[in-house]
């Protein structure tokens, strides 16, 4: 079967690109406005280079239209913590994919522990096992309602006992897996 990406409306493209291309990291973006701490949930990212180390996140629009809080966040203080997901903290991350008022924040919502492990960004997910500390890089406009933003990665958070001497990483990071979350381990 042949499918036509002109012929498929946004929501089924979605579906089914997001239903392909797996398993994808799930993570929170973590970021800061005034003191109010927006968590939210995101899977479509990916690293594209790493000198300099650089990823590029996919952010929606709210349902009115309007940018969504992580967006507005980062191109205002241009920073941004991004926080894997693992089995300790799945439940979590689910709950912050409501959409919350500008001035609610998902951490005080559904009490999240935060800790501040970088001076200068906002805080990572205190139960997270690896927490990459970014800067704003660049946007591209595309059509449709999503923003392209590449942010550069600084500094990364990665508990002692899961990085070896060969800088082999060993994390138990959430995916997702089309509409369902899956544990990425080894075979």
């Amino acid at each position: 079967m042949i499918l036509d990406y002109k012929d498929i409306n946004d929501l089924n493209r979605y579906k089914i690109m997001s239903g392909t291309v797996i398993p994808r990291p799930i993570a929170w973006i973590v970021t800061d406005d005034n003191g109010v701490l927006n968590a939210a949930p995101f899977s479509y990212f990916i690293p594209i280079s790493s000198n300099p180390a650089l990823l590029l996140v996919a952010i929606g629009k709210k349902d009115d239209g309007t940018p969504k809080d992580s967006l507005a966040n980062i191109l205002k203080t241009k920073k941004a913590t991004i926080c894997f997901v693992n089995k300790d903290n799945v439940d979590k991350v689910q709950k912050c994919a409501m959409q919350l008022g500008k001035d609610e924040s998902e951490i005080e919502k559904f009490d999240i522990e935060v800790k501040t492990a970088m001076e200068g960004f906002p805080p990572m997910i205190a139960s997270s096992q690896s927490a990459l500390f970014c800067e704003y890089y660049d946007t591209y406009e595309i059509p449709g309602d999503t923003t392209p933003v590449v942010l550069e990665l600084k500094y990364q958070f990665i508990e002692d006992d899961r990085i070896n001497e060969r800088n082999h990483v060993s994390v138990e990071n959430i995916g997702r897996a089309g509409v369902t979350f899956k544990a990425l381990v080894d075979l």
